[in-house]
């Protein structure tokens, strides 16, 4: 992962991906880091599952990305 990429959001694998999916959706690439499953895989667990993933975009799509998951979080705490 290259240094310069941004973090985007930080929390649960599932819902990790679904909004990995959304902003791939929009054209943004995503770089997802999931520490937990990584530990597990290795032999022991490192992190929590509230916030074993983190995902990063390019600096140039994280203007856009950050709208795309604020707009989606608003409408969410709205219902």
């Amino acid at each position: 992962m290259s240094d310069d990429m941004k973090l985007i959001y930080t929390g649960s694998r599932v819902e990790s991906l679904f909004l990995e999916e959304m902003l791939v959706e929009n054209g943004i690439g995503v770089n997802r880091r999931d520490t937990l499953s990584s530990s597990v895989q290795a032999g022991w667990a490192n992190g929590s599952p509230e916030d074993a993933v983190r995902m990063f975009v390019d600096p140039l799509n994280f203007e856009k990305a950050r709208k795309i998951l604020d707009d989606y979080f608003a409408s969410r705490d709205d219902n």
